[in-house]
């Protein structure tokens, strides 16, 4: 994954935000729409495309695009850094692929312990019982 690459692949449209903030709100586009094409990056290698597009499927549109908004700060650059630093970390979070899990036996004093515990249990309960003549 080559970061200034994919920083370069990306689009950015300044939108007015929405919520509190008075007159700021009305007059000035702050709010930053992130759009990052994933199915034509160049900056991806094609197995990385292919887990990024398994893993966010539920983020993407149908043309393979992710969107992502930023309207945090009222400063538009502050809110473009942010979607950018968001987007990247989304990206390396999605790509990291998990250790497979070693198949251990379970150990014989846990088995042990298990029936002794058992056994135990038992023994309480039996002595609970009215006796049988």
């Amino acid at each position: 994954m080559d970061t200034e690459k994919i920083i370069s692949e990306l689009k950015f449209k300044a939108v007015r935000s929405s919520g509190a903030g008075g007159q700021n709100v009305n007059k000035v586009s702050s709010k930053v729409v992130l759009s990052f094409d994933l199915g034509n990056s160049k900056a991806l290698s094609v197995e990385e495309i292919a887990i990024l597009e398994e893993k966010l499927a539920s983020r993407l549109t149908n043309e393979k695009i992710l969107i992502l908004n930023s309207d945090e700060d009222r400063s538009q650059l502050k809110n473009k850094e942010n979607a950018i630093k968001r987007l990247l970390q989304l990206l390396q979070q999605n790509l990291v692929v998990p250790k497979e899990r070693k198949v251990t036996k379970v150990p014989k004093a846990v088995i042990k312990k298990r029936i002794q515990n058992k056994r135990n249990l038992s023994e309480k309960k039996e002595s609970r019982r009215k006796p049988y003549f």
